[in-house]
C-alpha cells in the first residue's frame, strides 16, 4: 500500500493542468478572432496580434498588449474581459468564452511562450527625413559665393528657369528695412542708399543689412515671429480671460535675445531652465500658452485633475511646436498616429514639466542684468530713507501693493500676537522674518510654526492654518468679531523654539496683485490696522509695534513724512525698472512620479514613466521619478540642443527662411512630420541646419540667429526683384525655387508701425510695460478696447496689450492673431474691413491729419510741395507728374488728409516688394 499511497499524494502536488501550448491552446483563437483586423492585411489602432515584439510594445493606446508574468498589466486581458465597454474585443461577433479568456490569462501568467518568437523586440524606427541625422551635403558647383545660391540655381537649372535680375534699390531697401526691423525706409534713407548703390552695389548692401541687423528695432522685429509661435499673450483666455501682471518681462527678454544676438541654443535652454542661469524672466516661455486659473476650477478634484493635465499639455503643445516642429500633443490620447511619437513619448515630457505651475515669481537674474543693475542703484537710495525712520521710529510700516511689511526692533520671543483693528479679518497669508536670513519666513507650517486664532470668531470653512501654509490667493483665513463684541479679531504665532525677529508681513490676496491686474474690484479696501506684541520670558505681553501709532508719528513730523513718503518713491521706481514680481511660471522642486494616463484621463493613471524626450531621437535622459525639477528641464535642455538632435536646427532655420521669404523650405514650420509638408529644397535645407550649428562660412558664429539671416539676405535669391514673367510663372507660380523674390502682404504690426514713422508720432522707446488699450473689467466681463489711437498707443504695436479672444478694432482685420493657436505662419487674407480700417479708423484718419500737417509744414504751406512730401513720407518715393496733379487736386477740394488716407490705403504700401 505505500507505493499506491506515494503515486497518490505525488499526483496531489503536481499542476491541475498542462502548460499552455501556444499553437495549440492560443494561436487559434487568435486566428479566429482577431487577425483579421489585427494582423499582416490591417493593423487596426496600430496593433497586430501576430507579432509578438509588438504585443510586447502595444498599440495606439500605448499600454503593452501583453505583459509576460502579469495578466493583470496585460491590456489584452482588460479588453477580452469586458471592463472597458467602449473597447471590448472583438468588437463584432461573439465574445471569447470563459475558457478561452482564461486560457489566454494562464498562457501570459506563464510568460506568454511563443515559439520562434522569443527574441522578437518591436523598437520605435521610422525613415521620415525630418528624424533623420543632419549631415551636411557638398555645395553643387557653382560661380556663386553664397552656398545659399549656388543650391538654388542647381534647382532652377534643372528646371529651366532663368532667375530675374537684382531689384532696384528703392525695392531692395524697402524689403530689407521690413524683413529686419518691421520699419520702412525714410524717404532720406532712400535717397541716400541709392547713391551709394550706384557707386558700388556689393558694399552700399553689406554696410544697409549690418546697419539694420545692428538696430535695436531688429530684436523686435524678430521677437514678434517668436512669440506668435508660442502663442505669448497677457490674458490667460480662459472664461474670465484675466491679466497677467508682469508678462511682458517675457517679451522683453525676447526682444533683448534677438537684439544681442543670444546663440540659439543658450535662448532655448534659458527659456527651458533660465531661473538656473541668471536668466529667470525667460522661463515665461513655459506659461505663455492658455491657460485655466486654479481658482477658477472649483474644488471637484476630478475637475482639478483634468485641469492640470491640460496646462501640462499647453506646455507640451508649446515646446513641441516651436522648438521641435513635432505635433507631441496628439499623442496624448494614444500613440500619434503620424509620427513616431507614442503615448510614453508624451507622458515622459509631460514629467519634464510636472514641476512647472501657470503663475509667477520674482525672477532669478545675473548681476549684469539691467534690471538687476537698476535695484543696485536704487536699494542704497531705500536705506537712505529708511535710517532716517529708524533714527527716530521705533517701527514703521511700509505698504508694498501686494502686502504689507512692519518693520520693528529686532526682538526674542517664542510667540507673537497680532490684534486687529476691524471686525472682518480675511489675510491669504501671513509672514515673520529675522535680521540673518531675511528672506527665510520664520512663521511658515513647513517650519514647525503653528497659528492659533479665537475659535468664536473663526469664519464657517475657514482655518487659520491657511495664513501660513505658503499659498497667496483667495484660499484665505477669515475671522469675524460677533455682532457688538469690543474684542476685535487676532492670531497668536507660536514658533517651534526662540526666534530673533524684527519684520511682520501680511498679505490679502497676494496672487490677484501679484498676477493679474485691471479689475474693477473695491479700491476702497484699506489694509487694516493693527498691534504686534511679544511674549516675554515672564509670560506677559509686550507691545513692539502699532500701526496707528506709527501713522499718528509720521503724520506729526514732517521730516519722517517726507522720508517715508520718499521710501515709497523709491518702492514704485523698484518696483516698475528693478526685478519684479512677474507671470513666468512657478516651480516645485520634487514633482514626483508621472503616469501614462489612459486615453488621456487623469482618472485612469496606468505604467510610471520617466522624465525624457522622444525615443526615436535618443531622448532618453537618465532620469526617474525621484529627479529634481531643475535637473529635469535642464537635462531636456541638453538634450534639445545637442548638435546630433535632427530638428532643432533644422526647426530654427527653416522659420528664419520663412520670415525672410514668406514661405519656409518646409511649408508647415511647426509640423515636420508625416501630416506636415516635404521640403522643397531638402538638401539646402541640411545644409543650413548644419552651418547653422557648425558653421563654415567665414564670420558666422555657432547658432547665431543675426549670422544665419545675413547669410540668407546677403544671398542673389534675396535680391532678386519680384517681377513676374511668363516661364517662371508657368512653371513654378508659387515662385518657391525662388527665380524671383516672392512678393507677400506685410503684418498688421509693419502696416501700424510705418504709419506712425510716416506721422512723425512713433515712440522707438524699448521695452516696459505693455500701452492700454481696453478697459477695466469685472471678473467674468469681457475686455473691450477703448482707446486704439491716442498718444499713449503711439509705440510699436509689439507693446501693444495682446489679449487672447479679444478684437482689437483695426488690426484684427490684417489677420493679427489672437494667440489661441500656434502660428508658425500667419494666414493671408482680403476682406473690405482691411481697406475700410485704413481709410476710416480713427488710428487712420488721425495719423493722416499729423501726416498731412507734417507735410504742410515742411513744404512751408505750399500744396503742391506738401502733398510731394506726403509721398516721401508715406511711400518714401516722389510721385509721377499724373499722381501729383490728381492727388493735388483732391487735396484741394477735398484735404491732404484724404490724400494721405489714400496712400496708406495702397497696395504699396501695404505690400512688399
Amino acid at each position: 500500500m505505500k507505493p499506491i499511497r506515494h503515486l497518490l499524494l505525488l499526483a496531489l502536488t503536481l499542476p491541475l493542468s498542462a502548460a499552455i501550448d501556444f499553437e495549440k491552446d492560443i494561436n487559434p483563437i487568435l486566428i479566429d478572432n482577431c487577425i483579421d483586423c489585427h494582423g499582416p492585411d490591417k493593423e487596426k489602432a496600430g496593433l497586430r496580434l501576430d507579432q509578438r515584439g509588438i504585443m510586447l510594445k502595444g498599440g495606439d493606446s500605448g499600454l503593452p498588449t501583453i505583459v509576460p508574468g502579469d495578466p493583470k498589466a496585460s491590456y489584452l486581458m482588460e479588453i477580452i474581459s469586458g471592463q472597458d465597454p467602449d473597447m471590448i474585443m472583438p468588437p463584432k461577433g461573439d465574445p471569447l468564452s470563459s475558457e478561452q479568456i482564461s486560457l489566454i490569462e494562464k498562457w501570459i501568467e506563464e510568460g506568454a511562450e511563443w515559439p520562434g518568437q522569443m527574441d522578437q523586440v518591436a523598437e520605435t524606427t521610422t525613415d521620415h527625413w525630418s528624424f533623420q541625422p543632419v549631415v551636411r551635403p557638398d555645395v553643387p558647383e557653382s560661380s556663386e559665393s553664397n552656398p545659399i545660391d549656388a543650391f538654388l540655381d542647381e534647382s532652377l537649372r534643372k528646371a529651366g528657369i532663368t532667375p530675374n535680375e537684382a531689384a532696384d534699390p528703392n525695392s531692395l531697401i524697402r524689403r530689407a528695412s521690413i524683413i529686419l526691423t518691421g520699419l520702412p525706409p525714410t524717404y532720406d534713407q532712400v535717397s541716400s542708399f541709392s547713391e551709394e548703390y550706384a557707386a558700388d552695389p556689393e558694399k552700399a548692401y553689406a554696410e544697409l543689412v549690418d546697419k539694420l541687423l545692428d538696430s535695436p528695432h531688429f530684436g523686435e522685429r524678430w521677437a514678434q515671429h517668436w512669440l506668435d509661435v508660442i502663442r505669448w499673450s497677457e490674458t490667460n483666455g480662459s472664461e474670465a480671460n484675466l491679466y497677467r501682471k508682469g508678462a511682458w518681462t517675457y517679451r522683453d527678454y525676447v526682444i533683448r535675445a534677438f537684439n544681442e544676438d543670444l546663440p540659439y541654443d543658450q535662448f532655448i535652454t534659458e527659456q527651458l531652465a533660465g531661473d538656473q542661469l541668471g536668466a529667470g524672466e525667460a522661463t515665461g516661455f513655459l506659461v505663455a500658452g492658455p491657460h485655466v486659473p486654479a481658482a477658477t476650477v472649483g474644488r471637484e478634484p476630478t475637475a482639478i485633475r483634468q485641469a492640470r493635465a491640460d496646462r501640462l499639455d499647453e506646455i507640451i503643445s508649446t515646446v513641441g511646436a516651436s522648438m521641435l516642429g513635432v505635433t507631441v500633443s496628439c499623442a496624448r490620447c494614444h500613440n500619434h498616429k503620424f509620427d513616431p511619437v507614442s503615448i510614453q513619448d508624451y507622458y515622459s515630457m509631460s514629467a519634464i514639466f510636472q514641476g512647472v505651475e501657470f503663475a509667477g515669481r520674482y525672477p532669478e537674474l545675473a548681476d549684469d542684468h539691467p534690471r538687476k543693475k537698476r535695484a543696485m542703484e536704487i536699494y542704497p537710495k531705500m536705506g537712505q530713507e529708511r535710517r532716517k525712520l529708524a533714527e527716530s521710529m521705533d517701527y514703521w510700516q511700509e505698504n508694498w501693493g501686494g502686502h504689507i511689511d512692519m518693520t520693528f526692533p529686532a526682538t526674542n520671543t517664542r510667540k507673537l500676537r497680532i490684534e486687529f483693528s476691524k471686525p472682518n479679518i480675511f489675510i491669504d497669508e501671513l509672514e515673520v522674518f529675522g535680521p540673518e536670513d531675511r528672506n527665510k519666513n520664520l512663521a511658515s507650517s513647513s517650519l514647525g510654526t503653528t497659528l492659533t486664532d479665537a475659535p468664536e470668531m473663526a469664519d464657517e470653512g475657514s482655518k487659520v492654518e491657511k495664513a501660513n501654509d505658503g499659498k497667496y490667493g483667495t484660499m484665505v483665513w477669515k475671522s469675524r468679531a460677533p455682532k457688538g463684541s469690543k474684542e476685535m479679531p487676532w492670531v497668536e504665532i507660536d514658533f517651534p523654539s526662540t526666534q530673533l525677529v524684527e519684520r511682520f508681513r501680511f498679505s490679502r490676496n497676494r496672487e490677484y496683485y501679484f498676477e493679474t491686474d485691471y479689475l474693477d474690484m473695491n479700491k476702497n479696501e484699506q489694509f487694516p490696522d493693527y498691534r504686534i506684541l511679544a511674549l516675554r520670558q515672564d509670560g506677559s505681553w509686550e507691545e513692539i509695534a502699532d500701526s496707528r501709532k506709527s501713522s499718528k508719528q509720521l503724520k506729526s513730523d514732517p521730516a519722517l513724512k517726507d522720508a517715508s513718503e520718499r521710501l515709497h518713491e523709491y518702492m514704485t521706481i523698484l518696483a516698475e525698472e528693478g526685478p519684479r514680481h512677474s507671470f513666468i511660471g512657478k516651480f516645485e522642486e520634487q514633482p514626483g512620479p508621472t503616469y501614462v494616463f489612459h486615453r488621456g484621463s487623469p482618472e485612469n493613471p496606468r505604467d510610471e514613466v520617466p522624465p525624457a524626450g522622444i525615443e526615436v531621437i535618443d531622448g532618453s535622459l537618465g532620469l526617474n521619478s525621484e529627479t529634481p525639477d531643475p535637473q529635469r528641464r535642464m537635462a531636456f535642455a541638453n538634450w534639445l540642443t545637442a548638435p546630433e538632435n535632427p530638428l532643432t536646427a533644422r526647426v530654427m532655420v527653416n522659420r528664419i527662411w520663412h520670415h525672410i521669404f514668406g514661405t519656409g523650405i518646409v511649408a508647415t514650420g511647426s509640423d515636420f512630420g508625416l501630416a506636415g509638408s516635404p521640403p522643397s529644397h531638402p538638401e539646402l535645407l541640411d545644409w543650413l541646419a548644419a552651418e547653422f550649428v557648425h558653421p563654415e562660412q567665414e564670420n558666422i558664429s555657432e547658432w547665431s540667429t543675426k549670422s544665419m539671416i545675413r547669410l540668407i539676405v546677403m544671398s542673389k535669391a534675396f535680391r532678386r526683384s519680384s517681377l513676374p514673367n511668363s516661364i517662371g510663372l508657368d512653371k513654378d507660380a508659387g515662385s518657391l525655387l525662388l527665380w524671383r523674390y516672392p512678393p507677400h502682404r506685410i503684418e498688421a504690426e509693419a502696416i501700424r508701425d510705418g504709419i506712425l514713422l510716416a506721422s512723425g508720432k512713433l515712440d522707438p522707446s524699448l521695452g516696459g510695460r505693455s500701452f492700454r488699450i481696453h478697459n477695466v473689467k469685472k471678473t467674468y466681463s469681457q475686455w473691450e478696447v477703448i482707446d486704439n489711437y491716442s498718444e499713449v498707443t503711439w509705440r510699436r504695436m509689439i507693446y501693444q496689450e495682446r489679449m487672447r479672444r479679444v478684437d482689437d478694432q483695426i488690426f484684427t482685420a490684417f489677420d493679427f492673431p489672437d494667440c489661441g493657436q500656434v502660428r508658425d505662419k500667419r494666414p493671408v487674407s482680403t476682406t473690405p474691413l482691411q481697406s475700410l480700417n485704413l481709410l476710416n479708423s480713427p488710428f487712420v484718419v488721425s495719423q493722416s491729419e499729423y501726416i498731412a500737417e507734417r507735410a504742410m509744414k515742411e513744404a512751408d504751406n505750399r500744396l503742391e510741395d506738401a502733398v510731394l512730401r506726403a509721398f516721401e513720407l508715406i511711400l518714401n518715393r516722389k510721385p509721377d507728374s499724373e499722381e501729383l496733379a490728381a492727388c493735388t487736386q483732391t487735396a484741394k477740394s477735398n484735404s491732404l488728409a484724404i490724400v494721405c488716407r489714400s496712400l496708406i490705403n495702397s497696395n504699396e504700401f501695404a505690400f512688399l516688394p
